[in-house]
């Protein structure tokens, strides 16, 4: 029988410790247990619920295989939303918290759900981990190269369970098809297309403005440089300022090139291009709206996503897919649970589909029945030591490709890779994006 773990040994706990930039203040990663409790409950808190967050910790809390704890968000009135609808569904009122450092210093706490901006992925991942705490971290799981590099270093040195949130890794058509493509089901595959197509509005041109009462704007940007408010930053739009987001191109890309290297059975690539602009509008929006990324790799095999924010018109009748190529034929799936299988003379020779709907235009929680098996292989790996259908290396490999496309797509030139790492060859000016410039006391250490 296992007992809960012991109580974190902190000095300098109090709220003006806290305050300092990035530092969990006198913490050792030794000072804990990391026995899950008796009841194999794993006790989780919530970092950042303002929009994916509030679905995760609503799928979670429907699980009877964890316990949702603590809510933490810089703005308060997500704090007060979620928490009142996690008593709904679990009887128990978590606790709120704005700092999600004070959190991640509680002996009540497993297990961290992070699904903040991107800019603060991978440093917040380190602090749980540092903490003691496992980590289930919404794709991307890096702003940067060099973060999921150290991520990877860092789940080895920490000994924590960490699982990137591709969920399709864990849906039963999906890894059925994957499966059959692995059997030879049509041949070598060497080809495979990504795509994602929405019809986002202009984001305007924002202006100064006073920070919200409801919103800590320090402790949004976190590692962030600092830059003043705007109106049109929060909550969605950073997704489209290279400041703190990482454009489509993450933002959904991420989930199919993990499809694509999957199905292709690719680590790292050994070339990446990418071309695209903001075309549509002409607003403050800086990332792509339209941009195509190519991946070569060295096994003769080689991937491209689409990705279109401003029009959205459908690529096998889908909103988001992928398609892989084979000697014999074709597979395609249409971004859920399904997927076809066509001759080389483009016959349907099976269609496997699912009673559960996966509604793309919901950007919070497009397949949340789905998403439940996902969120249980992260506790059961956990409390029980099952294999992990996305751990981070493989999650940092997958955000890697994008990250490369979008390295490729500001220098504007073709990247020659290393196959065996992923990094950028002789190209001083490319290699200034693998890592990150942070605002000084918050730097992202192992």
């Amino acid at each position: 029988m296992t007992t809960r773990r012991e109580t974190l040994k902190i000095a300098a706990a109090g709220s003006a410790g806290i305050a300092l930039g990035g530092i969990l203040p006198g913490f050792s990663a030794k000072s804990y247990n990391s026995i899950i409790g008796s009841n194999d409950r794993v006790r989780l808190s919530f970092i950042g619920v303002n929009s994916r967050g509030y679905s995760l910790a609503q799928n979670f809390a429907k699980l009877n295989t964890c316990e949702v704890k603590h809510i933490c968000d810089v703005d308060s009135r997500a704090i007060e939303k979620c928490v009142v609808n996690i008593e709904k569904i679990s009887g128990t009122k978590p606790k709120g918290f704005k700092d999600f450092r004070e959190s991640l210093m509680s002996n009540d706490v497993d297990a961290v759900v992070i699904a903040t901006p991107d800019n603060w992925h991978a440093p917040a991942a380190m602090l749980a981990m540092k903490a003691g705490k496992h980590v289930y971290l919404e794709k991307p799981c890096s702003y940067a190269p060099a973060e999921g590099e150290m991520l990877v270093e860092g789940a080895i040195k920490y000994n924590r369970v960490m699982q990137m949130g591709n969920q399709r890794r864990s849906w039963p058509n999906v890894i059925q098809g994957i499966n059959e493509l692995k059997d030879g089901v049509i041949g070598r595959v060497y080809f495979a297309k990504g795509w994602y197509a929405n019809n986002r509005k202009s984001i305007g041109i924002g202006k100064e403005a006073p920070v919200p009462e409801w919103l800590d704007w320090d402790l949004w940007q976190g590692p962030a440089i600092r830059k003043p408010f705007k109106d049109n930053y929060v909550h969605y739009n950073w997704h489209w300022f290279w400041h703190w987001g990482t454009g489509e191109a993450l933002n959904n890309g991420t989930h199919m090139a993990d499809l694509m290297r999957w199905g292709l059975g690719v680590d790292f690539a050994g070339k990446v291009n990418s071309t695209g602009g903001r075309y549509r509008f002409k607003d403050d929006w800086e990332t792509p709206d339209t941009q195509v990324i190519s991946m070569e790799f060295n096994n003769n095999t080689a991937m491209t996503w689409e990705g279109r924010s401003c029009n959205p018109h459908l690529i096998e009748g889908a909103t988001v897919g992928v398609t892989f190529y084979g000697e014999n034929g074709t597979l395609v799936t249409q971004g859920g649970n399904d997927y076809t299988i066509y001759s080389i003379d483009d016959k349907v020779i099976k269609s496997v589909t699912s009673d559960i709907k996966i509604d793309s235009s919901n950007l919070m929680n497009p397949g949340e029945k789905l998403d439940a098996f996902h969120l249980q292989n992260f506790l059961d790996g956990i409390t029980k030591g099952t294999k992990l259908n996305s751990d981070i290396t493989g999650g940092h490999k997958s955000t890697l490709l994008v990250q490369l496309g979008n390295i490729s797509q500001r220098v504007g030139r073709t990247l020659n890779t290393n196959p065996k790492n992923g990094h950028i060859l002789n190209d001083n000016e490319a290699m200034k994006l693998w890592s990150r410039k942070y605002e000084k006391g918050w730097e992202m250490t192992v």
